[in-house]
């Protein structure tokens, strides 16, 4: 290996890639690239070592936002509400308190209306009750699946606004 006249650096990339023995010259120009921003000169008696670390800061910084976005983000639930045809009054307007604090938290509602015996036979007031129920959250939240029949329950989902 031959001296040139110019001093050189030993050249590693962010990645930990070996560019080789390069002159400091040249290493200085690589510098003025927006990603090549060298931290370090190591005076070493042959031959003096430079090291990148702007990319390995950014990888880092970026790391370090997302996990922070993602303890920030909310994870939207469905809650379940579960109604008789013959509810009562009171039962109501306990299960729709609920309703309406699941829907400020910003979660859904999975509605299950469950039919037990003759009930079948009167569908009907369930149909009232669930039609009773979309009015009364139709100020804070929207239907996002309309009631439909499984078996012996009807569902509907409603999600806030």
């Amino acid at each position: 290996m031959m001296k040139s006249a110019m001093p050189q650096v030993q050249l590693i990339d962010q990645d930990g890639t070996n560019h080789g023995i390069v002159e400091t010259a040249a290493a200085v120009k690589m510098a003025m690239k927006p990603a090549w921003i060298w931290s370090r000169f190591r005076p070493i008696p042959i031959l003096p070592f430079a090291r990148s670390w702007t990319t390995r800061k950014y990888k880092y910084s970026a790391q370090k936002k997302a996990a922070e976005a993602r303890k920030k983000q909310k994870v939207v639930e469905i809650k379940e509400i579960k109604l008789r045809p013959m509810i009562d009054d009171h039962d109501y307007e306990v299960k729709m308190r609920a309703m309406q604090r699941f829907f400020e938290e910003g979660d859904k509602v999975k509605i299950t209306l469950r039919y037990r015996g003759r009930e079948m036979a009167h569908q009907e007031i369930g149909t009232r009750l669930l039609d009773k129920v979309k009015a009364d959250v139709a100020d804070y939240a929207k239907v996002e699946q309309d009631a439909r029949f499984e078996g012996r329950q009807v569902v509907m989902v409603l999600a806030p606004r």
